[in-house]
């Protein structure tokens, strides 16, 4: 079962209406720390604001059940967005520790002239490695994003893929069982179906 985690800051239909084009029907959207321990994978989505996220995470009491399931029972994990960058230890957007997942950091995409802030719209990735196994070799992959912060790890075995926008970013990440995109897999057609139907075979 594919637990989609609901703490207040995610288009979560939009997942979950992927996977239903991909014929994937054993689905959850919760809240609640019993379904989400019976998951065997979960996926962390988000939009909005970085210290927003967290608390939404801590007052929902779900911190302790997502960090058991991601290292202590290591199933497969994907955070999306805002999820993906909860995964770092922080963001200049605001105060809050994030989860602390990867050795990494979210930073404010700096003002450049010609750029336009919020990076919105569709952009390709540099693959760097899969070992995550989500992608087929030698395909041209492109997909939609949304964002006005981006990540940046500090081990460079851990990003998974960069994606340049003024400069190249850490776009996909990836530590053993736990991912992270940038990009949104579920506004991004085909490209998008790939990546959910790979990370539900995992």
């Amino acid at each position: 079962m594919i637990c989609i985690v609901n703490y207040g800051m995610g288009n979560l239909a939009s997942i979950v209406n992927m996977y239903k084009h991909i014929g994937i029907s054993d689905v959850i959207v919760s809240s609640d720390k019993n379904e989400i321990s019976e998951a065997s994978r979960i996926i962390l989505p988000g939009v909005g604001a970085f210290d927003n996220g967290m608390s939404q995470l801590k007052s929902s009491g779900l911190i302790e059940v997502l960090n058991y399931k991601a290292f202590n029972q290591k199933v497969p994990f994907l955070g999306i967005c805002l999820g993906m960058q909860l995964m770092t230890k922080g963001s200049e957007e605001g105060t809050l520790p994030g989860l602390g997942w990867f050795d990494a950091y979210t930073y404010k995409f700096k003002k450049t002239a010609g750029l336009k802030i919020p990076h919105m719209g569709w952009n390709y990735i540099k693959p760097l490695h899969d070992r995550s196994g989500f992608l087929h070799a030698g395909k041209k992959y492109r997909f939609y994003f949304v964002h006005s912060y981006h990540v940046k790890c500090e081990n460079d075995h851990e990003v998974m893929f960069k994606t340049k926008y003024g400069s190249e970013f850490d776009s996909g990440i990836h530590n053993d069982n736990i991912y992270g995109v940038q990009f949104h897999p579920e506004k991004s057609l085909h490209f998008g179906m790939d990546i959910l139907k790979r990370f539900s075979e995992i």
